[in-house]
């Protein structure tokens, strides 16, 4: 996106100045988060969530979202603080609330306030995590100048109406709940007129216990706007209060690491709460999480931001609070001995150094440990951060300069920075050669090509990032159109090619068969089908991958809406770009995760003193100390994990929070070659969940010294069988339907729900009792009509049983089509030999158990059902 410049910039992290604690505050979200499973609650920890921003329960405003049903799901996931928007028990935006006077209206409003506060007083502990939020953006709905509005005059003119009604409701509401917080007055911007707000507020005794209002501007803006809030607060004798900013950030800047990084330094810099703005589907915590458990790069890069620790310290940028520029956020933990910077915004070279690095801290020799965050798309999955490089580098009269050479512009870094010295074995960078291709580089044969755009740019921040701004169609039903892009590759290997594309899931041409398929070819030969990525909207990028052998040298590969061996396209697509990654040994070996760099509790303590350690150093944990890495699989399935350990301690395993046995013991093992002195627990297979998944090491005997996690591929040894839908027993409306192309077999279950009478129930057999990974293969279309600019997907849900028992409540995410198929795990207890699986749902009620949704915001259905397979976790 940016041209390389010519002559490094320089970024500089201040070792010696210490800004304050870390906060982390910058990972909330508006609308995230839809319900219990929707997103996983392994993307929701890993991504260190902080607060959530959402309408009130039962409100009418969007599917999903409702404020008493994710509280407590999002609580035991480590989120602090739900911010329910009171106003969003309505329809509509504006807000269409009733009666044909202002009077009227707020009664009924009023009415709905304490109709919320007492649902929230039935929360026991949980509802000390429930902030209220009484009105949002005022100005522009209850107390502006528009029809739905008070009396047609916006509170910025005459503020008389709003703050009456501030002062009524806030007292309500402390009258109801005296321990309650209150946040306000959550306008569009930091307004002029916010002093006041605050003016009659201290008057009155109705100060916000929290301070909110939208950022929706730039990462300098929260900066200053933050501090002139801070000085007006001084000026007036209140506070400082705390702050959440909750709704930042634009379309052109969520999923871009590289967008991103710069409006988390900002609001890590002053300290407050933020909130990522709304401007598509809730549930996938803004463009971070794809279908229900899988990180895109941006829930990457607010992974690696969450485990920061100790104190942020100073970092100057060549461009101080320029956005569109490097920019970063570093912290110090001096007990962990560790420095870590994000930083990301352009594309070239820069240089990093480190001033005061305390030699008591870091010694004489660091070692630095680069990664990178690629952008891969709002609904494109990720793999964990790219390791680049590992460097030991001296300090010089206490600075550290690390030179980085080719950045990508829409990517985040990270580099670690610890003590060196000591030995350590570097290991090889975890990518290949890769290389990019632009669609709108590459020819075109045939007819209906289009070059579309520009899309997203700092100029017009409403549409969404792309490689350049500009992408090609023309593959869809009908043409004979073939997309031919040129490409050269210095090594014989097998490379990875992946396709960045987008199929508008609600287009005409793409209603009748979901993901548009299309046709790959290697020089001529080769073919394979790719099926393109669905999105909610045009020009939301995703990735169709494949792999291809290619030899030294220049090739051709074509997409092409017709082949003469498999078929034609059916459908309508863009396509953004094309890359290549060489899928070397390296790149296919297993994925290493150091101890050193894991999230530590319990006691947990790096120790650099290691000889052999395979990075810097390894983690003592102590009887109750913990390790936990976030680990990234590709599918639903075994992998073979290894946890690698100095000596002999003991430890006990989990992943996703199921114990799946002991560290050490019996099953240990010299390791051959390189790591001498290093005990290692034999390779064990246990079920991963495609996506995040949280493994998790814990101390049981007085010392375990860990030094690193492997992950690598399956090698077959977890009993596992298939069991097609079709295969089961149906009762009422659900019933077998080959209506579905993309089926496994081309059939499936649909109808299952609105009631019990209309059921799914398969038998499977297990070779032994105990836990057991359901891996349901579904599809999910529906869809609620919207208000406004947001699509409003439904997640559908399903009530399993097992065996007869209480039946488990399970959410579905949208596929965006009912013939587009996503897999969905779901951890269950079977016994030896036969076991019944019985599938059913119903439309669930309002929180008072009798009264329904009118606007077809609850499904009464379960997904469409195509396989079920059933996997042995351990």
């Amino acid at each position: 996106m940016a041209a390389a410049a010519s002559t490094p910039e320089i970024l500089t992290v201040d070792l010696g100045t210490d800004t304050g604690p870390f906060h982390g505050g910058a990972s909330g979200t508006l609308y995230g988060l839809y319900g219990d499973g929707v997103p996983s609650r392994n993307a929701v920890e890993g991504m260190y969530v902080r607060t959530v921003s959402t309408k009130a329960q039962d409100g009418t405003q969007h599917p999903g979202a409702d404020a008493l049903e994710i509280l407590r799901p999002f609580v035991e996931a480590g989120g602090k603080d739900v911010y329910v928007y009171m106003t969003d028990i309505y329809r509509g935006f504006p807000y269409e609330w009733p009666g044909d006077t202002g009077a009227e209206r707020l009664a009924d409003f009023t009415a709905r306030v304490r109709r919320q506060v007492e649902q929230v007083l039935t929360l026991g502990a949980y509802k000390s995590h429930v902030v209220y939020v009484p009105f949002n953006e005022p100005e522009g709905n209850m107390y502006g100048t528009e029809e739905w509005s008070y009396d047609q005059v916006s509170w910025r003119t005459d503020p008389a109406h709003y703050f009456a009604a501030w002062r009524d409701l806030y007292r309500l509401i402390k009258e109801l709940d005296p321990g309650a917080r209150i946040a306000g007055p959550n306008t569009c911007l930091l307004y002029d007129e916010i002093r006041g707000f605050l003016e009659f507020a201290e008057a009155e005794d109705v100060l916000p216990d929290v301070i909110t209002w939208h950022e929706l501007s730039s990462p300098d803006e929260i900066r200053t706007s933050v501090t002139k809030y801070r000085a007006l607060e001084r000026e007036l004798g209140i506070g400082p209060l705390p702050v959440n900013l909750n709704e930042y950030a634009h379309n052109y800047h969520l999923s871009v690491p590289g967008q991103m990084i710069q409006w988390i330094a900002a609001i890590e810099e002053s300290k407050v709460d933020a909130d990522m703005a709304y401007w598509n589907i809730d549930g996938n915590l803004n463009d971070s999480v794809v279908e229900a458990n899988k990180g895109n790069g941006q829930w990457w890069l607010f992974n690696a931001y969450g485990q920061f620790t100790g104190n942020t310290v100073q970092v100057t940028a060549p461009h101080p609070n320029v956005q569109y520029t490097l920019q970063g956020v570093a912290a110090l933990d001096r007990a962990k001995r560790q420095a870590r910077l994000l930083l990301g915004g352009t594309g070239g070279s820069a240089d990093v150094v480190f001033e005061h690095a305390d030699p008591e801290v870091f010694g004489t020799t660091v070692h630095a440990r680069l990664l990178e965050i690629p952008w891969t798309g709002q609904v494109g999955v990720s793999a964990q951060p790219l390791r680049l490089a590992d460097h030991e580098l001296p300090v010089v009269d206490g600075k550290v300069t690390l030179r980085l050479t080719d950045l990508e512009a829409m990517s985040a870094y990270q580099v670690i920075l610890s003590p060196g010295g000591n030995g350590a074995v570097a290991p090889a960078p975890s990518v290949g050669l890769r290389r990019s291709y632009q669609a709108e580089d590459a020819a075109y044969i045939g007819d209906g090509h289009s070059l579309n755009g520009p899309e997203g740019s700092p100029s017009d921040v409403d549409k969404f990032a792309g490689s350049t701004g500009y992408h090609v169609g023309g593959l869809r039903t009908g043409s004979d159109g073939v997309l031919v892009f040129s490409v050269d590759v210095p090594r014989d290997g097998t490379y990875d090619v992946s396709v960045f594309a987008n199929s508008y899931n609600l287009a005409d041409a793409v209603r009748e068969q979901g993901p548009t398929n299309v046709f790959l070819r290697v020089d001529g030969g080769h073919p394979q089908e790719l099926r393109l990525p669905l999105g909610y909207k045009w020009a939301v990028w995703g990735h169709a991958d494949a792999q291809a052998e290619l030899t030294a040298g220049a090739h051709t590969i074509t997409l092409a809406a017709q082949d003469h061996d498999l078929g034609v396209t059916r459908g309508d697509a863009v396509i953004d770009r094309l890359d290549l990654a060489l899928r070397d040994d390296q790149v296919a070996a297993p994925a290493l995760y150091d101890a050193e760099f894991a999230a530590l509790g319990g006691g947990a303590r790096v120790d650099y003193g290691q000889r052999g350690a395979s990075g810097p150093g390894a983690v003592v944990l102590p009887r109750g100390g913990t390790a936990t890495f976030w680990v990234h699989a590709a599918d639903d399935g075994e992998a073979a994990v290894t946890v690698d350990r100095i000596g002999s301690g003991e430890g006990e395993l989990t992943i996703n929070g199921e114990n799946v046995g002991m560290v050490g013991g019996e099953n240990e093992g010299m390791v051959d070659g390189g790591n001498m002195g290093i005990v290692e627990r034999s390779s064990v297979p246990l079920f991963l969940m495609a996506g995040v998944n949280k493994i998790t090491v814990t101390g049981t005997s007085d010392q375990l010294v860990l030094d690193r996690l492997q992950v690598g591929a399956s090698r077959g040894l977890l009993p596992t069988s298939t069991h097609p839908a079709e295969e089961g027993t149906t009762t009422g409306t659900a019933r077998v339907t080959g209506a579905y192309t993309f089926a496994t077999g081309g059939k499936a279950v649909e109808g299952i729900g609105a009631g019990p009478a209309n059921t799914l129930t398969l038998t499977v057999e297990t070779e032994r009792a105990g836990r057991h990974a359901l891996t349901i293969r579904y599809s999910n279309g529906e869809q609620a009509p919207a208000t406004h600019y947001n699509p409003d997907p439904v997640c559908r849900h399903a009530d399993i049983a097992v065996n007869g028992a209480a039946p488990q409540r399970v959410l579905f995410p949208t596929t965006f089509h009912f013939n587009n198929f996503h897999d969905l795990t779901v951890p269950v207890t079977l016994d030896q030999g036969a076991n019944t699986l019985t599938f059913t749902a119903d439309e669930l009620p309002d929180h008072d158990g009798h009264s329904m949704n009118q606007f077809g915001q609850r499904s009464a259905y379960a997904p469409v059902i195509d396989t079920v397979t059933v996997t042995r976790l351990a």
